[in-house]
């Protein structure tokens, strides 16, 4: 697919993409989950957040709550203006642009974390979207990637999102994430936070 293709796919998913539980965090337990596993890992608040494929803007609306300054970046138009009406409903500072999240439009070594969920695994070329995502790491800055090898065949498995990650010359700890709250439902196939500091 081109990228005018995968943009005007995402467009058309965004009316529904947060009717998912992890998408849209509209469960409080649900939300409370991923409240807590991501700030079990982040530096404090106001630490510099990237969150990259952001989607709706729901992890960035989350974090900016906490306190952190969040770009979120998105190549869907459409994700990208419900991600700022959520932001601006919550009364929160998140910001939001338009872009792919392979060549984000953030400048290098601005960033105390790059965060992204279900997208490592769907760029182009992980090995150059990883690398580019690492360049806007500020020294000592991480890595937080929430991935998976799901039931339909799509997805990265944890050992190659490991092998991606130390090739790229970084620590890589793989945690899963297998606590049903996180997603609303029980689940069996492989999800997991790789971690890199």
């Amino acid at each position: 697919m081109s990228t005018d293709e995968i943009r005007a796919s995402w467009d058309a998913e965004a009316a529904t993409f947060d009717d998912e539980p992890d998408h849209g965090l509209r469960d409080p337990a649900t939300r409370a989950a991923w409240r807590d596993l991501l700030l079990e890992h982040l530096p404090p608040a106001p630490a510099r957040v990237a969150d990259l494929g952001c989607g709706t803007g729901s992890l960035s609306v989350l974090l900016a709550g906490e306190g952190y300054d969040v770009r979120g970046v998105d190549l869907s138009g459409e994700m990208v203006a419900r991600a700022r009406a959520k932001a601006s409903a919550a009364g929160v500072d998140a910001r939001f642009a338009q872009g792919d999240a392979a060549v984000p439009p953030l400048s290098p070594g601005s960033f105390d974390v790059v965060l992204s969920r279900h997208v490592l695994w769907a760029l182009p070329d992980p090995a150059a979207g990883l690398a580019r995502w690492i360049e806007l790491l500020a020294p000592g800055g991480m890595l937080l990637l929430v991935e998976g090898f799901w039931f339909t065949g799509a997805g990265l498995a944890a050992v190659d999102a490991e092998a991606l990650v130390r090739a790229a010359g970084r620590s890589a700890r793989v945690l899963p994430l297998t606590d049903p709250v996180l997603w609303g439902k029980e689940v069996s196939d492989e999800r997991y936070l790789l971690v890199s500091r």
